[in-house]
């Protein structure tokens, strides 16, 4: 099985970004533990801050893998673009968010890629990124 793990903006500062709310691990280092938990999983990694490089990357591996793990951070409220990416590809798409974007500000209440997703799993820390994988798993 192939997983790509596509993290957005202001995710690279993991582990230093608001440690009351994101926790104090970095990704890099949560991503180690994701390979050995997952061994039979193949799981690649791609972070970026700019908005036109994660729908780049959607439609790169759209169609060759598995599925693909979405955390488009703050682009969740504001891109239809993401959102038409999605819905573009065959690959299915785990939108994942580390807080329960639902016990923040009212803007976070809104996601233009839940419609497009196959699944939303918010609110347990890094560990949703687990969950997500195992998501897959249980096609």
């Amino acid at each position: 099985m192939k997983i790509l793990i596509i993290n957005g903006p202001n995710l690279n500062l993991l582990g230093k970004r608001e440690p009351e709310v994101y926790g104090s691990t970095t990704f890099e280092e949560y991503f180690k533990e994701l390979q050995g938990k997952f061994k039979e999983v193949e799981l690649t990694y791609y972070q970026t801050n700019i908005e036109g490089e994660l729908i780049d990357k959607i439609q790169e591996v759209g169609f060759s893998h598995d599925g693909i793990i979405l955390n488009a951070g703050a682009y969740t409220h504001t891109s239809i673009g993401i959102g038409d990416a999605i819905r573009a590809i065959t690959t299915p798409v785990i939108e994942v968010h580390i807080s329960n974007t639902y016990s923040r500000e009212d803007f976070r209440h809104v996601s233009h890629i839940s419609p497009a997703a196959k699944g939303v799993i918010l609110g347990f820390g890094l560990q949703s990124y687990d969950l997500a994988i195992r998501s897959f798993e249980n096609k």
